[in-house]
């Protein structure tokens, strides 16, 4: 038995992961797509009886005999994100979540994350992590993983609803997937975000010749290569979520969609290709809540498998962007399909996106050392 049993670990405050690369969103998407060829292959475990559980979250009751008890209000979510990644990772962690709208009044972000990285064998701490950097980037290069294999080579029109943190992500892994972008075409629900993100665009992308604010969603969708919804708001009506038409899009359109979205029968058709981030995430979501599941997670692909229990839609229809990253799935097969993909969003990624950044971490210095014991009080 080794008598090493002193364990430190880093601390990586926001400024450090800036620093260890967390913000370079080429790398994340080449990171991300490395773990998708995992997810495919099956080198991973998430938490759930079937391994592809989102996370385990704390719900609170629309009335409380405690009246310190927190309301369930706007994006009130407290969620532990767990996972084990394998290949060249060999790591797994968890991501906490917390979130609260209200947040916004006190001028803090919606969401404030964490993310402790552990050792697989011993499961000793390696990095406690300032994650909302490391969330926001991980999610936005998912689109920019579909955009390499879905969208056309020769794409240049952005169409954005929503340009907040996850819409500025998104367009950032677009047009690290398709150098051609020129054009962005974006609505927003304030001035404020508009102009941060507009003043955002034009210090990080000086390639984009034409930057527009549309009025509405169709002028948003119409004649634009690369579409994604990134807005917040009410879940519970689909009615109320942002739609998209299949008579507003040109030849060729990718739409990736990482916030809520409604689609139209033309959209729900045999005729588009439905790619999920994980089949096997949408699976185990529509297990755990209830029916129908689009009204409690707002995403396409949470519409899909409504569909398909209510024998709309064969299962078949379904395809996984990690088989098309193995080659298992085509890719995009000609200039005219329609593309649409779900992004549903991870804790592999975090563990994966983490690991990445703790070893730049490490290999640079950056980082406070800080010890967790020399030798453990009980053993």
């Amino acid at each position: 038995m080794s008598d090493n049993t002193k364990i430190d670990f880093i601390y990586l405050s926001e400024p450090d992961m800036i620093k260890a690369g967390v913000t370079d969103m080429p790398a994340c998407v080449d990171t991300m797509e490395e773990m998708f060829a995992l997810l495919h292959k099956g080198d991973y475990r998430m938490a759930g009886p079937n391994s592809d559980s989102h996370g385990a979250m704390i719900t609170f009751p629309e009335s409380s005999p405690f009246p310190t008890m927190p309301k369930p209000t706007a994006d009130r979510r407290l969620m532990a994100m767990p996972a084990y990644l394998g290949g060249d990772f060999q790591t797994c962690g968890v991501k906490w979540y917390g979130s609260n709208i209200a947040n916004r009044e006190k001028g803090l972000p919606r969401s404030i994350l964490m993310m402790i990285l552990s050792d697989i064998d011993t499961g000793a701490p390696l990095a406690y992590m300032s994650a909302n950097l490391l969330s926001a980037y991980r999610t936005g290069a998912i689109p920019g993983v579909g955009a390499r294999h879905l969208a056309r080579k020769d794409s240049k029109v952005i169409g954005l609803l929503g340009p907040g943190v996850m819409g500025k992500t998104t367009v950032a892994s677009f047009i690290a997937a398709c150098p051609q972008i020129d054009t962005i075409k974006v609505k927003g629900r304030g001035q404020k975000s508009l102009d941060n993100f507009i003043a955002w665009i034009k210090e990080t992308y000086p390639q984009i010749t034409t930057l527009q604010v549309v009025e509405s969603i169709e002028e948003l969708v119409r004649d634009s290569d690369l579409i994604s919804y990134c807005n917040s708001g009410e879940v519970g009506d689909p009615n109320t979520y942002p739609m998209v038409k299949r008579e507003w899009l040109k030849p060729g359109a990718y739409l990736a969609m990482p916030a809520s979205c409604s689609l139209d029968d033309g959209m729900s058709g045999p005729d588009v290709r439905k790619v999920m981030d994980s089949i096997g995430l949408y699976e185990a979501w529509y297990e755990e809540v209830p029916k129908p599941s689009h009204h409690v997670i707002p995403l396409v692909g949470m519409r899909f498998m409504d569909m398909i229990a209510e024998d709309q839609m064969d299962k078949s229809e379904l395809e996984d962007l990690g088989a098309i990253i193995c080659g298992d799935t085509p890719a995009r097969r000609n200039d005219e399909e329609i593309i649409i993909m779900s992004v549903g969003g991870m804790p592999v990624e975090d563990v994966a996106w983490a690991t990445k950044i703790y070893r730049n971490a490490i290999e640079k210095g950056i980082g406070v050392k800080l010890n967790l014991w020399d030798t453990p009080a009980l053993r």
